[in-house]
């Protein structure tokens, strides 16, 4: 009877927990965290352990708070799509209360953790939560600029770090933040192209032109090849203590080549597949860009 009632217990707990990574979207969240520590090994004088899992409790729980907020806000569209209709609300597993009380409660934790390690960095925070749940999450249905709106938050994790770490923002973080920042365009196209469809259900615009057209791919060449520039700009010695060998800017400047690859064969293919490699692509580039930043920085 003992073992039944524990196994019970352990089933309910198990639920609750995959709800709760569903509302705040781990696998993005964890991404995101990750974004952050790069900056903050880039930007720290000495790496203080304690400051680092403060920003990784902190950062995760304002990206927590802002897709929790998300899900309340869009849970009658959610309910629209496939690949959202099993979201805990829609799918009336949580009630709209508790996803404000987990929301409220991680942006409160999430403000006061990154508020530890400056105000500056709970400042730009607090600016990220607000910025995507209330100015991107209610343009997504009216125009396809809310992608440009939501790059903004988007990119921010980024240069977080940095500022977690000095305590300053000027010219080195401000560069964080135009990597990320145009890496967003040409990631979210790829997706959107894919789940053009679904988004159409819940009435989302998020194509550039509104349709998976030439021009659209266009604008995701462009933005790739501004990517790949701001990339490698550290390399010039114009940015302040950020900076990059010669051999990590050609690296860097590489593995874009290979994303912006993917971006003409979705040119010339124009489907899902090819949108498919290129976020796939994006999401490699991102995430080893960052990398080898990292251990240019301590090779150096």
């Amino acid at each position: 009877m003992k073992t039944a009632v524990g196994s019970a217990k352990n089933s309910a707990f198990a639920l609750i927990f995959a709800d709760f990574k569903e509302i705040t979207k781990a696998r993005l969240a964890i991404s995101v965290v990750f974004s952050s520590l790069a900056g903050y090994f880039l930007g720290a004088y000495e790496i203080q352990w304690g400051q680092v899992l403060l920003l990784a409790f902190g950062g995760y729980c304002m990206v927590g708070a802002s897709n929790a907020y998300n899900q309340v806000i869009e849970k009658d569209l959610d309910a629209l799509m496939k690949r959202t209709k099993n979201r805990p609300i829609p799918a009336g597993r949580m009630s709209v209360n508790i996803a404000m009380v987990v929301a409220i409660v991680l942006t409160l934790l999430g403000v006061l953790s990154l508020y530890l390690l400056n105000p500056k960095t709970a400042m730009f925070g607090a600016i990220s939560i607000f910025l995507y749940t209330s100015v991107y999450t209610p343009l997504k249905t009216i125009t396809p600029l809310a992608v440009f709106v939501g790059a903004i938050p988007g990119a921010i994790p980024f240069m977080l770090g940095w500022v977690a770490a000095t305590d300053d923002f000027g010219i080195e973080p401000g560069t964080l933040f135009m990597i990320q920042f145009f890496w967003q365009f040409p990631h979210f196209w790829a997706l959107g192209w894919m789940l053009d469809d679904d988004y159409r259900s819940g009435g989302f615009k998020m194509l550039p032109t509104g349709k998976k057209d030439a021009a659209t791919v266009l604008q995701i060449i462009m933005y790739t090849i501004w990517m790949m520039a701001v990339s490698i700009i550290p390399a010039f010695g114009i940015t302040g203590r950020l900076q990059l060998s010669i051999v990590a800017a050609v690296v860097i400047f590489l593995m874009g080549a290979v994303m912006l690859g993917f971006a003409f064969q979705l040119y010339r293919n124009r489907d899902n597949v090819s949108a498919r490699k290129l976020m796939l692509a994006s999401v490699s580039y991102i995430t080893l860009m960052q990398i080898v930043y990292v251990i240019d920085k301590f090779l150096a």
